[in-house]
């Protein structure tokens, strides 16, 4: 699969209304995608295997979207079969009082993944340049500043070792509405309702508007994002696994050798007498 049609080059305003967020990439059905899932998984956890034992390279998995866009579920939906001891995920929240005193990347900055880790944030640093300025407590040019530092983060970052790819998972406003109304209609999700879900929605148009300046300032060559349809669950899940294990395999992965000559163990083995 060619993973990389999906990746954001055109960073022209009015993008999103040009992106189907009901796309299936001409997979017919959810019992096809099962099919490839499985593989992939498999193939992951390979990978990952490799990863850790090499303790050479990092991978940081941004997952953003609008509420109800499934960040949580692709989280669990794609990781769930690799090793939990080499795997990190974070789930930003409204920065607390002592992350408030700090700079708004020293809280991401504590939880980017060590080499030979792969970690996921569910939201991240994107957040500071989306709410306030959605809720206009943020100007352009304290915003446009922002991006310089993030653009600079993400560089420093991927220099050192950590490959860095973003997923923007895309649902339609129409599909948010289906999923906040099964959560209140199910007692299995209630706990997954949040009364400001549908505040926010009121400023769907302002988020759709910002989420376009992020990839303008913030899609860059080594640090790309993605865009997921993500109206069918099954197929968000095969697209976003299909890029972790492209990306991956992309990187030089191998395990490592021994520094010295294989011991000889045969003494250790051999009968006593």
């Amino acid at each position: 699969m060619n993973t990389k049609r999906y990746m954001i080059k055109d960073t022209n305003k009015g993008l999103l209304h040009t992106l189907d967020p009901n796309e299936t990439g001409g997979l017919d059905s959810k019992k096809e995608a099962e099919v490839k899932i499985l593989q992939l998984k498999e193939r992951l956890a390979e990978l990952q295997d490799i990863l850790f034992a090499q303790k050479k390279h990092a991978l940081l998995v941004i997952l953003q979207g609008m509420d109800s866009s499934g960040k949580d579920g692709t989280v669990k939906h794609i990781f769930s079969g690799i090793n939990p001891q080499g795997f990190i995920v974070t789930s930003f929240k409204k920065p607390s009082l002592e992350e408030e005193a700090h700079d708004f990347l020293w809280r991401v900055h504590q939880k980017t993944p060590p080499r030979g880790y792969i970690a996921a944030f569910n939201r991240s640093h994107y957040e500071d340049v989306l709410v306030p300025r959605v809720h206009g407590n943020l100007s352009k040019e304290d915003a446009k500043r922002r991006f310089r530092y993030i653009r600079q983060f993400e560089e420093m970052l991927v220099e050192e070792g950590t490959t860095v790819i973003k997923l923007f998972l895309h649902i339609s406003k129409e599909k948010q509405l289906e999923k906040i109304q099964e959560r209140l209609q199910d007692p299995k999700k209630h706990w997954k309702f949040d009364a400001s879900d549908l505040q926010e929605r009121g400023y769907w148009d302002d988020y759709q508007k910002y989420y376009e300046d992020v990839f303008k300032e913030s899609s860059t060559e080594q640090a790309p994002w993605f865009w997921i349809p993500a109206n069918h669950r099954w197929y968000r899940n095969y697209l976003a696994l299909a890029i972790v294990v492209q990306t991956l395999e992309g990187l030089e992965l191998s395990y490592p050798k021994l520094d010295t000559p294989t011991p000889d163990i045969s003494e250790l083995i051999s009968p006593r007498h």
